[in-house]
């Protein structure tokens, strides 16, 4: 699960025991080893879904973390790309990651490339951005936000878009139930929960609290369109439904 760079089970039970926060900034040199990282099959997925969709002139990576979805912002930006995150340890790793990231690309190219990037630390609840944008982007972190936080989250993530502006993440199918997935899934929150009964300040990451139905209800009431777009790449259930989708919400208006 863990690659021997990736954190120990003692690095782990301290970060577990500590706020979100603070939390990250412990794990942050070696988040990238670990399963909680977006895999790069998701992020070239999506990358290619957006670029079909766009380009866009301004993008910003919510709860952007040591980096990942950088890349796929600068991807299919002109002109500016921003990372907010409330980690200020994230957020020192993903300017290494990024600084290079480009310094091999420009090196496989011959030549500098992509729009340029820039880092904030910010709480995603409280965004420090008028509606400067045309395209946000977040990968993985909605399960650090509680379910009565998610109108305000998209609330916020409305006000910082431009009109005709998109609200883009990928959502993987939930394990069936019954299976050794949705067990271990339902075991991790459950044993959150317990920890947040017992133990200040809380954690907040549940990976069963993201449902697509609710997600897409609270992006209508905060004012967006709701399309998906099936991610081919990942397959189809034995039912049918697509194994993973991207939302794109969009602001109306232009």
């Amino acid at each position: 699960m863990f690659t021997p760079e990736g954190p120990t089970f003692r690095e782990l039970a301290v970060q577990a025991l500590s706020s979100v926060e603070h939390g990250y900034d412990l794990l942050a040199p070696k988040f990238d080893h670990t399963p909680f990282r977006t895999p790069d099959s998701i992020l070239r997925s999506v990358a290619r879904a957006l670029d079909r969709i766009g380009p866009f002139d301004r993008g910003l990576d919510l709860c952007c973390g040591t980096g990942a979805g950088i890349d796929v912002l600068r991807a299919v930006c002109r002109e500016h790309v921003i990372g907010v995150d409330i980690s200020s340890g994230m957020l020192a790793v993903a300017r290494d990651n990024a600084r290079d990231n480009a310094a091999e690309g420009a090196r496989e190219r011959g030549r500098p490339g992509g729009p340029p990037v820039a880092w904030v630390r910010g709480d995603a609840r409280a965004l420090p951005f008028g509606p400067a944008f045309d395209l946000v982007v977040s990968f993985g972190a909605f399960g650090h936000f509680l379910p009565r936080e998610v109108p305000g989250l998209f609330a916020q993530v409305h006000s910082a878009l431009r009109p005709g502006g998109r609200f883009a993440f990928p959502v993987v199918a939930p394990a069936r139930p019954g299976s050794l997935g949705y067990w271990a899934l339902l075991a991790f929150d459950t044993a959150m929960r317990v920890r947040n009964a017992v133990w200040r300040p809380p954690f907040v990451m549940y990976y069963r609290a993201f449902r697509l139905s609710d997600v897409r209800r609270e992006l209508l009431r905060a004012g967006f369109e709701v399309d998906l777009h099936t991610l081919p790449e990942f397959g189809h259930r034995s039912d049918g439904s697509p194994r993973c989708r991207m939302v794109v919400a969009t602001r109306p208006g232009w």
